[in-house]
């Protein structure tokens, strides 16, 4: 993952600021504005996938409203949390995000 960082952002994100804490591998995503920050070396940075990663692991459950997942705005689309991971629908198919 390409190293982004986020310009001037004065909000300190952690368990009580208000924002929906996302797990992603090691570390946390706070979804903010339509995108996803990350704490990294005293600043935030921008937490996005490089490319086109397609969720290659069967799922047969559909996401939508009432799913029971949580979602977040992401750009033009939500994220549904599913297993430790972001899914978004894509072209017939869900996207790791």
């Amino acid at each position: 993952m390409t190293h982004h960082h986020h310009g001037e952002h004065d909000h300190r994100h952690g368990p009580e600021c208000g924002h929906t804490a996302v797990p992603h591998g090691d570390h946390t995503d706070y979804a903010h504005e339509g995108h996803l920050h990350r704490a990294h070396d005293g600043h935030w940075d921008e937490c996005e996938p490089e490319g086109h990663v397609e969720h290659k692991q069967e799922h047969g459950h559909q996401h939508g409203e009432g799913c029971g997942h949580p979602s977040v705005r992401h750009g033009d689309h939500l994220d549904y949390l599913h297993e430790g991971h972001r899914h978004a629908a894509h072209a017939g198919h869900w996207d790791d995000h």
